[in-house]
Formats: structure tokens, sequence, C-alpha cells
């Protein structure tokens, strides 16, 4: 199994604070059946920065670490990208660490609401080359009032990455039903932990892998297990027409 989105990087973030913290998240990752991780911590949110060659050197040293406790994990480099006016030019002069250098990136909104430009901001990135990837929407509160945006940005292109926990309800009951109608309207296209460490934030992918199978059927489960295949390897994804979400029912939620 493939985690394309993890905080396992030592003392970068909110994530693992030292070297300690990041071999439990390892140990805790392949106990959960993963063996491939992409580190992705958040480039520049007004807290933390991390930018290109700081994570390519820590994915260096993680991996030299892994490798010497012999924990069977490939750790690969990324960022997660908070959605800014200045990422063309941020993509441009090299700055912005697309997923495993694919064509694939990162990005994410405030928890709150979503950027005024962030349609254009989205076809911009398409423009450049690359698929754009929108972090966890369930838990962003404009769009759960709005899924309608949210689908008008992925019918246009970008894709989406909804959270294990999200899935399993470790958010609360309404955002575990807003990400099954996403997964149900065909608007979101990849599962990944967001862990930050092994108690309060873990993986829990091997149980929302097992939910959406449950509640979605096999073809679900394994679509979302060969997109992260597809992702690292830069091929083109599994992608279904997005569905809006009926009013009717998604106010049925509340």
């Amino acid at each position: 199994m493939i985690d394309i989105h993890s905080h396992i990087l030592p003392g970068v973030d909110d994530g693992a604070q030292n070297e300690t913290d990041s071999l439990a998240m390892a140990r805790a990752a392949v106990e959960q059946g993963i063996d491939t991780i992409i580190a992705t911590p958040h480039h520049k949110n007004g807290k933390y920065e991390n930018e290109r060659e700081t994570v390519i050197k820590w994915v260096e040293t993680l991996n030299d670490l892994i490798a010497n406790e012999n924990i069977p994990l490939t750790v690969l480099a990324g960022q997660e990208v908070r959605m800014n006016g200045d990422m063309i030019a941020d993509i441009r002069n090299g700055e912005l660490l697309p997923l495993h250098d694919t064509k694939y990136l990162f990005v994410e909104f405030p928890s709150g609401h979503v950027p005024r430009y962030a349609s254009q901001m989205l076809f911009d990135l398409q423009l450049e080359g690359y698929t754009p990837i929108i972090v966890h929407p369930e838990r962003n509160q404009e769009l759960i009032q709005r899924p309608d945006k949210l689908y008008e940005m992925v019918r246009n292109g970008a894709l989406t990455q909804v959270t294990a926990g999200s899935v399993i309800g470790k958010f609360g009951k309404n955002i575990r039903k807003f990400t099954h109608q996403l997964i149900e309207a065909n608007l979101t296209h990849f599962i990944a932990s967001d862990a930050h460490n092994t108690t309060t934030r873990g993986f829990w992918m091997r149980e929302a892998f097992e939910d959406v199978q449950a509640t979605h059927g096999i073809e679900a489960y394994y679509t979302f297990l060969e997109n992260s295949e597809l992702l690292i390897s830069n091929q083109n994804i599994n992608k279904i027409e997005p569905e809006q979400i009926k009013r009717k029912k998604f106010l049925g939620l509340f």
C-alpha cells in the first residue's frame, strides 16, 4: 500500500517532532501494510517553511535512518502547498516540490474557506503542466456547505484526496458522511493518511480501506489503491465522471 500524504519528517512541522517519532511512525505505517510513503511537510502556511531542497535532504536522511533500523519502508519527497498567489512563480523557479517529482501537486485550502481565486489558480497550474490535488476537501467548511464548488473544480480537472481518518469517523460523524458522499459522487480520487503521529493523528489506512470496501464495493477499494500506484509512476489515474451531491440528500447530513 502507498500513502501519498504524511508528516513523517522529523522536526519540520506539526508532524513528527524528532527522529524517534519518525521511526515510530515508520513502524506504524508498516504495521498498516504501507510500504511506500510520501513525506509532505507544509511548504509555507504562516508557521512552517519547507522548501524543495530542505525536504529532499530530510527524506534522504530519514531513509538512511529507516534502513539502519531494518524497517521495510521507502520514503519519497513531496510538499503540502497552501494555496497562495505566488504558486505559479514558485513552481517556475523550482521552489515547489510536486509529489515524487511527478506532475501531481498537493494544494491545501485554509480550513474555513476557499480562496476567491482558487478556480483560476487550479486552472493556471494545469496550464503549467501540473495536476493539482486538493487535500482533505471534506474538512473544509466552505466546501461542506457548498459541495457544488468542489464539483466544479473536479469537473475542470482538479483531483482530490480525502483523509483515512475522515473515512472512519475520526473527525466526527458529519465529516464521515460527507467523505462517503464525495466517494459516491466520484469527487475524490485518493485516500491517504495525513498522519502526524502514532496516536491522535495516526495512519488508519487499513481501517479506511476496509470501510470503503464494505460501503462502496471492491472496485472502489482497488481503484483507490491503484491510483496511488499510478501517481508515483507519474501516470494518469483512474477517474470517473463526477456527479453533483444532491442538495436534498446533502442537507440530510445535519
